[in-house]
C-alpha cells in the first residue's frame, strides 16, 4: 500500500474481513484442490486485447458492471439478475463486464460472475479485494479473464505477486490507483492495464480531474481506464477529448430497469 497514505477506515474494514474470509474458503477450497480444477477452466477470453480492439476502432470502451449494493449506498440494483444484465450490456455494445464478488459489503457472490459468463461472450472482470494468490486461482477456475489489483490495498510486494501471477495464468490485471504515488508504484511492476478511479476513499468525492490530472502519467503502452463518476454524455466527451476512451461504468447503469439500454443511451445515443 501507499508508504505516505493511511489505508481508509473503510477499506480497512473490508480487508479485514476478506482475511478471514479466505482462511474460511481455503477450508471448503483447499489451494491444491483449486489448482487441480485449473485444467477445466474456460479458456481466457482476453480482456485488455477487447477494450484495445474497440479503442482502435474508434469506439469507447466500456466496462459494463454488475453490481447488487455497496457500502455507502446500500442496495443499487432493484432487480438483480445477472444473467439478463449480461446478455442486456452485450447487446447495448459494452466492451467487457466487471462482476462484483465480494459477499459481506457488496452482496456479491461467485455464482453472479458464473452466471454472467454463461449469458455472454465478452471478458469478464472478477471485481473484488484481491489480496491473497488464492484469490487469482479462484478467479480463473470461476471463469474470469481478469482480476483488479487495488494498489491501496497492497504492499509492493504482494502487488508484484499478484500482478505476474495474473499474467502466468492467462488473465489480465487492471490496476487501480487513486493518485500519483500509486500510480508510480504501477508503472514499477509494468502494468499495462491502469484504472483511475475518480472516487477519494478517504472522503469519498468522486472528481473527473483525478483521471485528467493523471492521464499524462501513464505510460503511453499502458491502457488507461477511467473508474467512477461518469454520468452523462458530456462526461464521456470530457474524457474523450483528452484522450481517455476507457471506461468502467457501475452505479449509474444498475440503477435503472434495464442496465444496457442506459449503456447504449449514455455511449451510444441511444433512444
Amino acid at each position: 500500500m501507499s508508504e505516505g497514505n493511511a489505508v481508509p477506515d473503510i477499506l480497512q474494514r473490508i480487508l479485514e474481513r476478506k482475511r478471514e474470509e479466505l482462511k474460511e474458503r481455503e477450508v471448503y477450497w483447499p489451494l491444491r484442490e483449486l489448482r487441480g480444477w485449473m485444467g477445466s477452466a474456460p479458456a481466457p477470453r482476453g480482456f485488455r486485447a477487447a477494450l484495445q480492439r474497440d479503442i482502435d476502432a474508434g469506439r469507447p470502451a466500456v466496462i459494463a458492471e454488475i453490481k447488487k449494493a455497496s457500502p455507502s449506498q446500500g442496495q443499487i440494483s432493484p432487480n438483480f439478475n445477472p444473467e439478463a444484465f449480461a446478455r442486456s450490456y452485450e447487446e447495448h455494445g459494452a466492451t467487457c463486464l466487471s462482476v462484483l464478488t465480494d459477499v459481506d459489503f457488496f452482496k456479491g457472490r461467485d455464482g453472479d460472475l458464473r452466471d454472467a459468463r454463461v449469458a455472454c461472450t465478452i471478458p469478464i472482470l472478477r471485481k473484488d479485494f484481491v489480496i491473497d494468490l488464492y484469490q487469482v486461482y479462484e478467479a480463473r477456475v470461476l471463469g474470469a479473464d481478469c482480476v483488479l489489483l487495488i494498489a491501496a490495498a497492497l504492499d509492493d510486494t504482494a502487488l508484484h505477486e499478484l500482478f505476474f501471477l495474473t499474467r502466468e495464468l492467462g488473465m489480465d490485471a487492471l490496476v487501480e490507483v487513486h493518485d500519483a504515488e500509486e500510480l508510480e508504484r504501477a508503472k514499477r511492476i509494468g502494468a499495462d492495464l491502469i484504472g483511475i478511479n475518480n472516487r477519494d476513499l478517504h472522503s469519498f468525492e468522486t472528481r473527473l480531474e483525478t483521471t485528467l490530472e493523471l492521464k499524462d502519467q501513464v505510460p503511453e503502452e499502458a491502457l488507461l481506464v477511467t473508474e467512477s463518476g461518469i454520468h452523462t454524455r458530456e462526461d464521456v466527451a470530457r474524457m474523450q477529448a483528452a484522450g481517455v476512451n476507457a471506461f468502467l461504468v457501475g452505479e449509474a447503469f444498475m440503477r435503472t430497469e434495464d442496465p444496457g439500454a442506459a449503456l447504449g443511451q449514455l455511449f451510444r445515443g441511444e433512444q
